[in-house]
């Protein structure tokens, strides 16, 4: 079920013997079924999927697996009612055999911010850290990367991929249950790195920045989407307790800043591509997300602060080489 025997072998080709040895015992820790009370069922949810065959799909323009005529209405119901056993869906949208999995964030929109301001990423090799459930990874594949690798420690996002996978069928994309610290120091291979909502996070941004810099080859492309604050390279925010609700949210720099470090840290070409506020239109409740979202951690009487009193959240993605 869980595919990854391709992944060992592009990791054996590219000669890096080092995580080639300890990949499959850091899976078989991750996939224990000690490691969440939930994982046996979801990984019967994922077991008991059907291999529907697709007309057609689309990665270049959407997240798209089938269409409506592949399947009878009751299988497509079946299937819906497989897949909300997966819930709570955050990254998407995806649509599947005619199901639409209306997610948390429309990384959709995300994903047009930034595409075509990158290197191009044909038969490139790339890795993405904090990837979710993995939407992300399948429009770099359907941008032409020829390998990506996904890293995100939350068990469920990874079943989630797993369970679109299983319905896309073989492809060069994986998603593995590890942190960027789990990844060996330095292994400088992959040519882009993304680093999407992770940033602040960190206990250590700098260290963060240095860990996605050892991951690339040398003139590899780093892409960085995190938290913002307005001000000068001097201002850096650090929430007193939490942020918008968020318990783990530590250094939120402003854009200046952020291009200092990232300069300290030794990237050259450091370029801007995007500043914004996020949106309650991008980032919300729906019947796939049944949980608190955005809407819930603003200020309702100014939508400019977060409860707490702090700047409401603003996004910045940018680029830069090593």
């Amino acid at each position: 079920m869980l595919g990854y025997d391709d992944l060992f072998v592009s990791l054996r080709e590219a000669g890096d013997r080092v995580w080639v040895e300890s990949l499959p015992r850091q899976l078989v820790a991750a996939f224990n079924d000690a490691a969440h009370g939930d994982l046996p069922r979801w990984r019967r949810v994922v077991e008991e999927l059907p291999r529907y065959p697709a007309s057609s799909v689309d990665l270049a323009d959407a997240v798209r697996i089938g269409a409506d005529s592949d399947i009878s209405d009751d299988a497509r119901q079946q299937l819906r009612e497989q897949l909300m056993n997966l819930h709570p869906w955050r990254k998407g949208p995806y649509r599947l055999f005619g199901i639409d999995i209306d997610t948390e964030w429309r990384s959709d929109w995300k994903w047009e911010r930034l595409k075509n301001g990158i290197a191009p990423l044909a038969n490139r090799s790339v890795l993405d850290v904090g990837c979710g459930n993995g939407y992300h990874c399948w429009r770099m594949l359907g941008a032409g990367a020829r390998l990506v690798v996904g890293i995100d420690p939350t068990l469920l996002s990874v079943m989630q991929f797993q369970a679109i996978r299983k319905l896309y069928g073989p492809a060069p994309v994986y998603v593995l249950p590890l942190g960027i610290e789990d990844v060996p120091a330095n292994l400088g291979w992959f040519d882009t790195v993304f680093s999407m909502g992770v940033l602040y996070h960190r206990r250590s941004p700098i260290d963060h920045l240095l860990e996605l810099k050892g991951c690339l080859r040398p003139g590899g492309e780093l892409v960085l989407e995190t938290l913002v604050v307005e001000g000068d390279e001097r201002q850096v925010l650090l929430p007193a307790g939490r942020y918008a609700q968020m318990r783990n949210v530590w250094f939120l720099p402003s854009c200046q800043a952020l291009e200092l470090w990232m300069q300290r840290c030794g990237y050259k070409d450091i370029q801007l591509l995007h500043v914004g506020k996020t949106t309650v239109e991008e980032q919300r409740s729906t019947e796939w997300m049944r949980f608190y979202s955005l809407v819930d951690f603003l200020d309702p009487n100014s939508p400019d602060l977060t409860c707490e009193g702090l700047p409401a959240p603003m996004r910045a993605i940018i680029k830069a080489s090593v």
